[in-house]
This record gives structure tokens, C-alpha cells and sequence, in this order.
């Protein structure tokens, strides 16, 4: 019976981390593309947008659900150490932790707080958006990576 809850929290995280890696994936392959090819106050405009609309239950209920799930997967594989899984089950709750929501929090979240704050029609919104557009999507590459890393081992655990 353990088992089968066990199997459930590892299809749902990985499940979570496979449509978080769709999300940012999207975002590193056209969107940030998309609004680079903007004059810099229209795609700075946009950008402000997209970080105050994607504060909703939907996008966050399955980033940090899926968080709090990797975090159950890392307890579950150390009260198991034993179990042939518990190996891949930490390192892939800690992949999604630390590089999916560490890496959100030290350095998306902080670039998209720089961008709230700029007139996106000033000369100093501009200089912060040519940045913005390099280190955002760098780092939202190694989020994405990790998402997907997290959810190739979690289906293998399965």
C-alpha cells in the first residue's frame, strides 16, 4: 500500500516538474525571442505583464506544489535509504529544488522585480532590458533543465 502512495507522489511530481519544464521551455526557445525582436519599451511593457499575470493559483499551485512534492520524494528516499529508487528520488527532488526553485527565487524573481521597476519608455529601462534579455533567459535555461531532468528521472524511478 506504502508503495502505491509512493508511485502516486512520483507520477505527480513528475508530472508538475514536466509541465513546468514546458513553461519555461517555451519561454527560452520563442517568447523571450519574440519580445526581444519588440522595440525595448513595448517588449519591456509586455514582460511586465506576462511577471503579474503568471502570479495565479494555476502557474504557482504546480511550481511550488511540485516543490513541495520533490521535497516529500527527498524525506521519502532517506526514511528508505535502502529501497533501490531512494538514490534517484534525492537527486532528483534536490535537481527540482535547488536549480528549478533556488534558482527562480536568486534569479528570475530578481530580474523581473528590476524590470517592475523601470519606465519601460526610459533610456534606463532599455539598458535593463538588453540585459534582461541575455541573463533572464540564461537562467530560465537552467530552471527549464532542471524541470526536465527532474521529471526523465522521476519516470525512470517509476
Amino acid at each position: 500500500m506504502a508503495d502505491r502512495y509512493v508511485n502516486a507522489l512520483i507520477l505527480l511530481s513528475a508530472l508538475g516538474s514536466g509541465l513546468v519544464a514546458g513553461v519555461f521551455f517555451a519561454f527560452s526557445s520563442f517568447v523571450m525571442k519574440a519580445l526581444g525582436r519588440l522595440p525595448a519599451y513595448e517588449g519591456i511593457a509586455a514582460m511586465q505583464s506576462i511577471n503579474v499575470v503568471v502570479i495565479n493559483p494555476a502557474f504557482l499551485g504546480v511550481m511550488l506544489g511540485t516543490a513541495a512534492l520533490c521535497a516529500v520524494l527527498v524525506l521519502v528516499s532517506l526514511l528508505n535509504w535502502g529501497d533501490q529508487r531512494s538514490a534517484s528520488l534525492l537527486i532528483a527532488g534536490l535537481i527540482y529544488l535547488l536549480g528549478t526553485v533556488l534558482v527562480t527565487m536568486a534569479f528570475n524573481v530578481p530580474w523581473n522585480n528590476a524590470l517592475a521597476a523601470v519606465d519601460p519608455a526610459s533610456a534606463e529601462g532599455a539598458r535593463l532590458w538588453a540585459q534582461y534579455l541575455d541573463r533572464w533567459t540564461l537562467w530560465n535555461h537552467v530552471r527549464g533543465a532542471a524541470a526536465l531532468v527532474t521529471a526523465a528521472m522521476l519516470t525512470i524511478a517509476l
